[in-house]
């Protein structure tokens, strides 16, 4: 080690010159772990000048123990993790809620807040983690780089007030923000990068998640092109109970060559104990979540949702949607209106010669409306809007233009209102009898007022 290197060490770590032996390398080459672990042992803080911390073990951060806890850099600083499991891992008491009463003192006053910041972690082994937490009260990351690793964040068993700011998240094997099986309520994911991670880039497993706000991030690539299935925002509820989510002004996108990828997935079949003394069961129809302001393309569905109850979707440009801009199925009260849903031809540059159907499916769902929104272009498929099966819809002030097929096709749909939409295809004929404008299948008590059309309407039976 050189003299100028020996003195940001005891400058960093205001160490005597008889402890130096303990203190870290940060050459890259040294195993750091014991020195680095002392310091947390110690201290609980750890600042780290510039230099590349090898480590071969988990840095493990017991709350109660070391105090008030965290890591920084000033971006120039390397973890390198050759190990299996976290680079670090906070374990906290904490066992209530986020409500004030509920914070045992001993929490804030040793525990409050762990904190990374300005610190890449970089993964060197196939069961390499970035971060984890368990226990932890108001755990912050903010301007932190994630990459190489199996899953960048994982929270698991009970987190509260949870902060992830201004990181980058990348090419990660699983997944960018894994809320493994967690009991947590106030998240806020702002700002950050998340791309490329082959597993999912924000993924929410059972556990009993409220409070999940997902603002301003670019999500891209979460997928593998092997599969498993994934999405780039993924809400799996099955097992347990996920619910009041925001999404808001991400750019989420890529790829439309996984197979069933998603950019929004909504799986609210849940399960909830609490509900079997009112309802007689524990399976629980999760949602309220509101999607809007975002830009979303080049998947195969950009927004799916299933079993839920209570999403909104709002105001979103959608593209590129391979195989639907957006499916809902077995759901109810979900409201899509003022979307954009559009086939723009600068996208020819993506050389997918026009292989993305994109439109708009509903099934089996109820109490829902599908309001003033934008469906343009939808191609190879029967319907530009297929809906099915669906019982109590208004489906108003949409229009639907220059698509294949039939605009509107309403199967044993009953209950419902149909009215004021634009349905009309103003392509040159190319010699063939263009499809209806709606076709109307089975027979329902609904309430249709005027429409304007350009290729009419078709009454079908039942083909059941």
């Amino acid at each position: 080690m050189n003299t100028s290197r020996l003195l940001r060490l005891i400058f960093a770590w205001g160490c005597a010159p008889a402890l130096l032996s303990a203190a870290p390398v940060g050459d890259g080459v040294a195993d750091d772990t014991a020195a680095l672990q002392q310091m947390v042992n110690e201290s609980g803080s750890v600042s780290l000048p510039k230099g590349v911390y090898r480590i071969t073990e988990t840095l493990v951060v017991e709350l109660d123990r070391t105090g008030f806890a965290g890591f920084s850099g000033d971006g120039t600083t390397r973890i390198v993790m050759a190990g299996a499991g976290p680079a670090i891992r906070f374990i906290g008491t904490h066992g209530g809620t986020a409500a004030p009463e509920s914070v045992l003192p001993p929490v804030w006053e040793r525990q409050r807040t762990p904190m990374v910041s300005g610190i890449e972690i970089v993964g060197a082994h196939e069961e390499a983690d970035g971060i984890e937490a368990r226990g932890t009260m108001q755990l912050t990351l903010s301007r932190v780089t994630i990459r190489e690793c199996r899953h960048a964040v994982r929270l698991v068993e009970r987190n509260r007030n949870v902060l992830i700011t201004e990181c980058h998240f990348y090419h990660n094997r699983g997944i960018g923000v894994f809320l493994d099986g967690l009991n947590l309520h106030q998240i806020n994911v702002t700002g950050c990068h998340i791309s490329y991670n082959a597993g999912g880039g924000v993924v929410s497993r059972a556990g009993n998640v409220r409070n999940l706000h997902i603002g301003n991030c670019d999500i891209e690539g979460n997928h593998d092109a092997g599969g498993p299935p994934t999405a780039n925002v993924l809400l799996d509820s099955t097992g347990g109970s996920i619910a009041e989510v925001a999404i808001t002004g991400c750019t989420i996108q890529h790829t439309h060559k996984a197979p069933d990828s998603a950019n929004i997935r909504i799986l609210g079949g849940g399960t909830e104990p609490r509900l079997e003394a009112s309802q007689g069961s524990p399976v629980s129809t999760e949602g309220n979540v509101t999607i809007t302001g975002n830009v979303m393309s080049d998947v195969q569905v950009n927004v799916h949702v299933k079993d839920a109850r209570g999403v909104t979707i709002s105001g979103n440009t959608f593209w590129s949607g391979f195989a639907h801009d957006l499916l809902i199925e077995s759901s109810q009260n979900i409201v899509v209106s003022g979307n954009n849903l559009d086939r723009n031809p600068r996208y020819i540059v993506n050389n997918t010669k026009d292989e993305e159907d994109n439109g708009i499916v509903i099934r089996a769902s109820s109490e829902s409306s599908l309001l003033g929104n934008v469906v343009r272009g939808v191609w190879h498929k029967k319907a530009a809007v297929e809906i099915a099966d669906c019982r109590r819809m208004q489906i108003a002030h949409n229009s639907i233009l220059d698509c294949d097929g039939v605009g509107l096709w309403l199967k044993n749909v009953s209950a419902s209102i149909i009215a004021d939409n634009l349905i009309s295809d103003e392509r040159p004929e190319d010699g063939e009898r263009k499809d209806p404008s709606v076709v109307v299948e089975g027979e329902g008590k609904n309430q249709v007022g005027d429409n304007l059309t350009s290729h009419g309407w078709e009454n079908l039976p039942s083909s059941e």
